[in-house]
């Protein structure tokens, strides 16, 4: 940290991806179905029972053939760090089956050559909304304990296939999700509706069994890995005063916090026991699982970002947002994105605070960005997208990232959403733009895939070389002080 930033020597800087929004090629190398195979409208729509033609992820951006070039691309802007993630049904086209798929391991080794060819680290998430459709016809996904076998068997063949090549792991994509959206989270195929607390429960244990088991596989192949758990971060407001109010929010918050508490204390907190008594909600744990649980603690704790959500207890203003996955009520001091997730920059440094006070464990920002409709237009030196919204989005996000740094929160580093275009998760469109590189791919699936640069490109270029004080603290009405206002002391 020096005078011009709070940013430390050795921050990563860098971008998110998912396989299953990026790769297409869903049906070459020996790869199996996923359960993004049967999702063409997002994942707040049912699944289809089999694959469709109009679904943009089989071909998404194609950077299964065009990996080199991106990732070219991403050395220009100064990547320190690259996410992306490893397809499971690349590796076990069933989930069940004997062997791996030597195709599929071969492409991701390419991938790490690349990336080590222009010194990007890579950062790997183990299951990111991608389990085999296999897993989730014929065992109900993560219901069945069965399932922890095959996800161990998975594990250990890329631990042992890139576990001196990696040292960042995550186990599994914002975990949290599998309450509302069991199908794309869990594999869970039991429709919501019938689906009980008992049986969502169980899944969620199975699958915090296996991030610990994975854990401990990750530390036994090289004592250098780092494994971390990696969440839906969204801090949680009453929406008034009202004691009420108060103890709703706690009450959501609890019900995101679990996940991370078991990830970083080794056990079910005293909260979540009290919910799975007054539910009647009894869980099979074994010995076994209790020792792993406590015994194979994550290193750190990565998370997501876009919006907060305010909760109340008077269920007439209880009206969830449009498009926002983890519900909530809106806030009436907040915009909104075109989607209609509410934009609080200054929440992700209240959120990094919480979770520095509350775990100790160093922080990875791993997903943050926003999704918007990109216009191509002609520039001086050729095509371009004039995007200052997204701009002034990032930045007003990063300086509060900064006021957190010089707050004492241990962060390591920063990943946007989608620093290329690619297919959107909730929605499947490509129209909702994120990536600071335009691909030339409409809705409708036409388009030439072309990438071509954005202004926010060389914008984040510049701020990753000089490590963040390219940054401006600004207050434009989102709720976000300025520097130069009076802060308030609470001393």
């Amino acid at each position: 940290m020096t005078e011009s930033t709070p940013f430390p020597d050795g921050f990563l800087w860098g971008g998110a991806t998912a396989a299953n929004q990026i790769e297409g090629a869903f049906d070459e190398g020996g790869k199996g179905l996923s359960i993004q195979d049967v999702l063409p409208r997002g994942i707040l729509e049912p699944r289809t029972p089999a694959p469709t033609s109009d679904n943009l992820k089989q071909t998404a951006i194609d950077f299964y053939h065009r990996y080199a070039d991106d990732i070219a691309l991403f050395a220009e802007m100064g990547f320190t760090v690259f996410r992306f993630s490893i397809a499971w049904s690349r590796i076990f086209p069933n989930g069940d089956d004997e062997h791996p798929n030597e195709d599929g391991l071969a492409f991701y080794d390419r991938v790490l050559d690349e990336l080590e060819r222009h010194g990007i680290e890579p950062l790997v998430t183990i299951s990111h909304y991608e389990t085999p459709l296999a897993i989730a016809d014929r065992f109900d996904g993560w219901i069945s304990r069965k399932v922890i076998g095959l996800f161990e068997r998975y594990v250990r063949v890329l631990f042992s296939r890139y576990g001196h090549r990696v040292r960042y792991w995550l186990t599994f994509n914002e975990i949290n999700s599998v309450l509302h959206a069991p199908f794309m989270s869990g594999g869970i195929n039991t429709p919501v509706a019938e689906l009980s607390k008992t049986q969502l429960y169980q899944a969620i244990h199975h699958e915090l069994v296996a991030s610990a088991l994975a854990t401990k596989i990750g530390h036994e192949t090289n004592p250098d890995i780092r494994v971390g758990c990696m969440v839906l971060g969204v801090p949680v407001y009453p929406l008034t005063p009202d004691p009420a109010d108060v103890l709703a929010a706690l009450e959501t918050d609890h019900a995101n916090l679990m996940f991370s508490d078991v990830h970083v204390r080794g056990r079910y907190p005293g909260y979540a026991q009290r919910y799975f008594r007054d539910h009647g909600i009894e869980l099979e744990v074994t010995a076994a699982d209790r020792e792993l649980l406590a015994e194979h603690t994550v290193d750190f704790v990565s998370f997501s970002y876009y919006m907060s959500v305010c909760e109340t207890a008077d269920p007439a203003k209880r009206i969830a947002r449009e498009g926002n996955l983890m519900g909530g009520v809106a806030n009436p001091h907040l915009a909104e994105s075109a989607w209609g997730w509410q934009i609080d920059p200054g929440g992700l440094r209240v959120i990094l605070n919480q979770f520095w006070d509350r775990w100790n464990k160093p922080l990875f920002i791993v997903e943050n960005g926003l999704g918007a409709h990109d216009d191509l237009v002609d520039g001086p030196d050729g095509p371009t997208v004039v995007d200052d919204y997204r701009i002034a989005y990032l930045n007003d996000h990063l300086v509060q990232v900064g006021e957190a740094i010089r707050d004492g929160v241990d962060v390591l580093g920063y990943c946007t959403w989608g620093p290329i275009d690619l297919v959107s998760a909730s929605t499947a469109q490509m129209s909702k733009r994120y990536g600071f590189i335009h691909v030339d791919r409409s809705d409708d699936g036409t388009g030439t895939l072309t990438r071509t640069r954005k202004k926010s490109f060389h914008w984040y270029a510049d701020v990753i070389a000089s490590n963040g004080a390219t940054l401006e603290a600004r207050s434009d009405g989102c709720g976000v002080r300025s520097a130069s206002d009076e802060p308030r002391s609470p001393w």
